[in-house]
């Protein structure tokens, strides 16, 4: 835990108290009151609960939240994770669908795994949001749809069942939680 002298101290100054009024208040020595406020000390839990009670504010405020290499290197891991995940399922779409030889029964099972795979992803993450949902795990979606929309005429794209397809993914990805809200 990491504490933000400046912050006690703006909010001593607002409340109008001197150091000594403070220190008086939170029954606490004059000196300890100002390495608090020069980052000198860090007071321990109950020394921290008088000072923010005399001042009226809430711990949290005066606390600094630092983030952890962990969580560093936690965010890029997933990064990495959801890039492959969505590479892994434009190339299945891809040979599903787009791909020329593709026939009527592989372009249906494409349907139908453009909508159960979203299906199965929200019951995984139904905290997301919507649109983080649709940003994690559609992004790839919505760039192949992007860069095949100025690549391939738009009515091959509906008759292929290319685009049927990416729109009930992402359709799927975006009102997928409503399936499962009763």
């Amino acid at each position: 835990m990491r504490l933000d002298g400046n912050k006690i101290k703006e909010a001593r100054k607002l409340n109008g108290l001197t150091q000594e009024a403070l220190a008086d208040l939170a029954k606490m020595n004059l000196r300890t009151i100002q390495r608090i406020e020069n980052s000198e000390s860090v007071p321990n839990g109950s020394s921290l609960n008088l000072i923010c009670d005399a001042l009226n504010i809430n711990i949290n405020d005066v606390v600094v939240k630092e983030k952890n290499k962990k969580e560093i290197g936690s965010f890029i891991i997933n990064g990495f994770f959801l890039i492959i995940l969505n590479f892994v399922i434009i190339t299945i779409f891809g040979f599903l669908i787009v791909n020329h030889e593709a026939t009527y029964v592989s372009r249906i099972g494409g349907l139908l795994l453009g909508f159960f795979i979203p299906v199965f992803i929200v019951l995984r993450t139904q905290k997301m949001t919507r649109v983080e949902r649709m940003l994690k795990f559609g992004f790839g979606f919505i760039i192949y749809v992007i860069i095949s929309s100025f690549k391939v005429k738009f009515p091959v794209l509906i008759m292929s069942g290319e685009l049927p397809t990416l729109l009930i993914f992402l359709g799927t990805l975006y009102y997928g939680k409503a399936f499962f809200n009763k």
